[in-house]
């Protein structure tokens, strides 16, 4: 069956684009002053947007041919536990997706500098593909929130900044932690909401060896941490400038008020009713994101 564009792009998951997209442009912001490349920030978009969108058909293929993904999955149905799709077709859309990315990172590396870029995006493709693929993936060992808060925190962020302005400033450290930790909150509230699938499936995400309580708690602390992560960026920058974030980014504060309601519901919420806590988690790092490129600018 060859699915219609409307699947693909549903499948492509476009509500979890924010979390590849923001960390670059905040990136790019956290540069500094001087002229940004059209181009390398160009290509440093298509490198989120084709590693996201890669990750999520590879994660649909695996958890598809594994039995992770059945009827009884809470959230958007799945292109191949649905049938909509064969696995062969979703696997060749993520390789599809994966090998866009590549290029745009081949094309930076080679305008920048090679080595570290290339091991940056080394490490980002295995990241992909080795997230619900592979002998032992890792989501399976606990460590999705790990790689997550580096590859959608660090990594994006402040590989980015090198790529538009050859060097990391602080500042793209101080924000990459802040989108880290959300990114991993929007994991957290996914894993959460799958906590019965994934356990009856044999996946052992971190969320269901910490239970539904704990994971309840860990979701609290990194929606917390991201904000105090910001006031102490903040304070940092007024102590010395070269190492912490300027005072314009308190303006990222703006959105806290934003997750006040996801942090009251996730403490309640079951089944279906996580779907909203996920949603919102991704407003909430949206915001913040966008509201910390324009505080980096104004600062």
């Amino acid at each position: 069956m060859i699915p219609s564009l409307g699947l693909w792009w549903r499948g492509a998951r476009p509500r979890t684009l924010g979390a590849g997209v923001v960390p670059v442009l905040v990136g790019a912001a956290a540069a500094g002053e001087g002229e940004v490349a059209a181009w390398r920030l160009g290509a440093a978009l298509v490198v989120a947007i084709g590693l996201q969108v890669g990750v999520n058909y590879a994660n649909d293929y695996f958890d598809g041919v594994r039995g992770v993904d059945t009827s009884a999955r809470l959230g958007p149905a799945r292109l191949v536990a649905s049938g909509s799709a064969s696995p062969r077709a979703v696997l060749a859309a993520a390789l599809i997706a994966i090998g866009i990315a590549a290029a745009a990172g081949a094309a930076l590396a080679v305008a920048t500098e090679p080595l570290p870029i290339f091991a940056l995006g080394a490490l980002a493709l295995l990241a992909t593909l080795l997230y619900s693929g592979g002998p032992r993936p890792y989501a399976s060992l606990g460590l999705g929130e790990v790689m997550v808060f580096l590859c959608f925190g660090l990594f994006a962020t402040c590989g980015t900044t090198f790529v538009v302005r050859g060097t990391v400033t602080a500042a793209s450290w101080w924000c990459g932690a802040t989108l880290g930790l959300l990114a991993v909150a929007i994991l957290v509230a996914n894993n959460l909401r799958d906590i019965p699938t994934d356990a009856a499936a044999g996946k052992r995400t971190l969320a269901v060896r910490l239970g539904e309580r704990h994971t309840r708690a860990l979701y609290g602390t990194l929606v917390i941490g991201a904000f105090l992560t910001i006031a102490s960026g903040v304070l940092a920058g007024r102590l010395d400038p070269s190492i912490g974030l300027p005072t314009g980014c308190l303006l990222g504060l703006v959105a806290a008020p934003l997750a006040a309601r996801p942090l009251a519901r996730v403490q309640r919420a079951r089944g279906p009713e996580l779907v909203a806590v996920l949603t919102a988690t991704a407003a909430v790092h949206a915001a913040t994101g966008l509201l910390l490129a324009l505080g980096l600018l104004w600062g």
